[in-house]
């Protein structure tokens, strides 16, 4: 799996769901009647984040995006194979 940093320069507003799903007993599909919990507003700052929650009386708790390792260097699938491959191969 590769982890790309596409479309993750940008803050992200979720809201808390004001109540819990319930599970429909016929289908077992879950439901809300929290229109809320649809919503995902997104910002290019976190400042603008907050000056959104802090503007509309919403209660925003920030959550820090983690920092990438500087030590990634881009591979090619055939150094899986290689001869001087550090560790053993396993699946």
């Amino acid at each position: 799996m590769s982890s790309g940093q596409g479309k993750t320069k940008h803050w992200i507003l979720d809201f808390a769901p004001s109540e819990p799903r319930e599970v429909d007993p016929l289908m077992g599909w879950t439901s809300s009647s929290d229109t809320q919990s649809q919503v995902r507003l997104k910002f290019d700052s976190k400042e603008q984040a907050l000056d959104y929650a802090k503007e509309h009386g919403i209660e925003a708790i920030v959550t820090e995006p983690h920092k990438r390792s500087p030590n990634i260097r881009p591979r090619g699938y055939a150094e899986n194979f290689a001869v001087d491959r550090k560790g053993a191969w396993t699946h």
